[in-house]
C-alpha cells in the first residue's frame, strides 16, 4: 500500500484493471437514446445534466428497453469529448473516479453562485392565444383540446362555488387552484391512467381529467358517509385508488420521495407507467424534495417532478426562500434532466409533460419539470393574501395571464370553440354543482366508530377504549357535538 500512495499514477492503473470497465464507459456514451416522441420539441429546452450536449439523431442509436447497466448512467458526450481533449500531462490528470472523470488543474477556481445566463422558459402560445412562431409542440386533436378547456372551465368554477359554500360555513376549509388550471389540466392530459400520482393540495384538475366527478369532489368536501376517506380528512384532501390518485396530504413534501420509491417499484415490475408528483416552489425548501432528488437520479427511477412555481409558499416570496436560478437548475445539480416552462401555457405544459413521460417510461430515468406561474387566489380560506402581495399584481395575472382565456383564444382561433358553446358550458356546469352540494350536505355523516377503523386489521385494546370513552362523552354532553353524526 505504502508504494502505490507514493506513486498516484499507480492507484489509476491499477483501479482500472481491476474495474475492467474502461472500454465499455467510454462505449457507452454511444448508447443512450431519446424517445421518438421528442422530434417534435427540441431537446435542447431540457436542461442538461452537465453542459448542453451535442445530442446525436435519436434513429441512428439503439437499445433494448428497460436494459440499463450500471455503468450506463446519465453522461455528458460533450463532457466525455471535453475531458478526453483535455492533455494528461503534469498539470492536466484525468482521475477515473467512481463517481466519473475527474480533471485536475493547477489552477484555483470557484464554481459561480449563478449561471451567467438565466434558464430559458419553453412557451407555445403568446398571452393572446397566438402560436409563436418557430415553436416545437406536440399536436393536440380537436377533441383532447376541448376536453381540456372543459376541464378547465370546470376547475375554475369548482374553485369559485365550493369557495363561495367555505366562506357562508357549509364546509370548513378550501384550497383553490385559481391560476393554476393549465398545469392541472393540461399535465393530467398528457398523461395515461396507469401513471401514479402523489399529489399536493392544488391538483384536483388531474383528478377531474380521470373522471372523478362532481359529485365525488361534493362528498369529500362535506365529508359525507359517501367519502371515500369516510370523512376523516380536511376538505380538498382527495384520493382515489381507482383512479391511482394517492391521498392528499397537508404535510408539505412528504409526497415526493413517496413517488420516487413507487417509480423504482414500477422500474422493478417492468411497468409501461410513471408515477408523478407535483409541489409548490416551497416544497423544494423541504429536505424531502432533496433527497428525492438524489434517490431519483441514483436509482434512475420513471418518476415526473413537477414543481408549480407560483412565487409564493404561503406568504413567503421566492425571493426569500433561495437565490438559485430557479427550480430547474436543481435537478441538473442532482443530475436529473430538467426543463422550465410557462406554466399558464397549457400546449407547452402538454408538450412537455408528454415528453417528459416518454423519457421516464422508455429511458427509465427522472425529469424534473418547473412551472412557472402564479397563484391567484389565496393561499387558502384561511389566508388574505392582500396583506403581503399588491392587490394590482394579483388582478393583473389574473386578467392578462389567465390561463384559461389564452387557451380558449387559441382553440377559437382554430374553429373548435365559441360563444354559445361557452355559455352552455358554464351554465351546464354550474347547474350540476349546485344540485352534487345539495346531494352532499343532505347525506349522512359516517358514524363515530370509522374515526377507528381502517389502521390495524385487528383493533388494539387501548383503540377500543379510547372509543368507548368517546361514545360515553358523547352522550354525556350531546350539544357539544354534531347531532348528525350517529353514534
Amino acid at each position: 500500500m505504502a508504494f502505490y500512495l507514493k506513486n498516484p499514477r499507480n492507484i489509476i492503473n491499477n483501479l482500472k484493471s481491476k474495474v475492467g470497465l474502461w472500454s465499455l464507459m467510454k462505449q457507452s456514451h454511444s448508447t443512450c437514446c431519446y424517445s421518438s416522441c421528442l422530434n417534435t420539441i427540441h431537446l435542447h429546452r431540457f436542461l442538461p445534466l452537465t453542459t448542453l450536449p451535442q445530442f446525436t439523431n435519436p434513429e441512428s442509436i439503439s437499445h433494448k428497453k428497460g436494459h440499463f447497466p450500471h455503468f450506463q448512467r446519465f453522461q455528458s458526450t460533450t463532457t466525455e469529448k471535453q475531458i478526453d481533449s483535455v492533455p494528461n500531462d503534469e498539470h492536466n490528470q484525468v482521475l477515473d473516479f467512481p463517481g466519473g472523470k475527474v480533471v485536475f488543474s493547477p489552477e484555483m477556481r470557484f464554481l459561480s453562485e449563478s449561471p451567467s445566463v438565466n434558464s430559458q422558459c419553453y412557451r407555445v402560445l403568446d398571452d393572446a392565444g397566438q402560436l409563436i412562431s418557430h415553436s416545437n409542440f406536440v399536436p393536440v386533436s380537436e377533441e383532447v383540446a376541448v376536453k381540456m378547456y372543459s376541464n378547465m372551465v370546470t376547475l375554475q368554477t369548482l374553485d369559485t362555488i365550493f369557495y363561495e359554500a367555505q366562506r357562508q360555513g357549509r364546509i370548513s376549509f378550501y384550497v383553490t387552484s385559481i391560476g393554476e388550471e393549465a398545469i392541472n389540466i393540461a399535465s393530467a392530459a398528457a398523461l395515461t391512467s396507469d401513471d401514479i400520482v402523489f399529489p399536493q393540495y392544488r391538483e384536483p384538475g388531474v383528478l377531474l381529467w380521470r373522471g372523478f366527478t362532481l359529485q365525488e369532489f361534493a362528498n369529500q368536501c362535506f365529508g359525507n358517509k359517501a367519502d371515500y376517506g369516510k370523512g376523516r380528512q380536511m376538505p380538498i384532501h382527495y384520493g382515489s385508488n381507482k383512479l391511482n390518485y394517492f391521498t392528499v396530504s397537508s404535510t408539505i413534501a412528504t409526497q415526493i420521495p413517496h413517488a420516487v420509491g413507487a417509480a423504482y417499484s414500477l422500474k422493478m415490475d417492468k411497468k409501461d407507467a410513471c408515477a408523478v408528483t407535483y409541489f409548490g416552489d416551497g416544497g423544494t425548501s423541504e429536505g424531502d424534495f432533496h433527497a428525492a432528488m438524489n434517490f431519483a437520479a441514483v436509482t434512475e427511477s420513471p418518476v415526473i417532478f413537477i414543481c408549480r412555481n407560483n412565487g409564493w409558499a404561503i406568504s413567503t416570496p421566492t425571493s426569500d426562500q433561495f437565490r438559485s436560478d430557479g427550480i430547474a437548475v436543481r435537478g441538473q445539480a442532482y443530475g436529473v434532466r430538467s426543463i422550465r416552462v410557462d406554466g399558464n401555457d397549457a400546449l407547452a405544459m402538454y408538450s412537455a409533460v408528454r415528453s417528459a413521460r416518454q423519457m421516464a417510461v422508455n429511458e427509465h430515468r427522472p425529469i424534473l419539470i418547473e412551472a412557472v406561474t402564479y397563484r391567484v387566489g389565496h393561499h387558502s380560506t384561511s389566508d388574505d393574501s392582500t396583506k403581503y402581495r399588491p392587490a394590482g399584481e394579483i388582478e393583473w395575472w389574473r386578467m392578462a395571464r389567465d390561463p384559461v382565456t389564452r387557451f380558449r383564444k387559441w382553440i377559437e382561433i382554430n374553429g373548435w370553440w365559441g360563444s354559445e358553446a361557452e355559455s352552455q358550458l358554464r351554465s351546464s356546469i354550474r347547474s350540476q354543482l349546485l344540485h352534487a352540494i345539495q346531494i352532499a350536505e343532505r347525506a349522512e355523516k359516517p358514524p363515530v366508530n370509522d374515526l377507528f377503523t381502517d389502521v390495524y386489521d385487528n383493533i388494539p385494546s387501548n383503540l377500543r377504549e379510547q372509543e368507548k370513552l368517546l361514545k360515553e362523552t358523547i352522550n354525556r354532553h350531546p350539544k357539544d357535538y354534531p347531532a348528525d353524526v350517529p353514534i
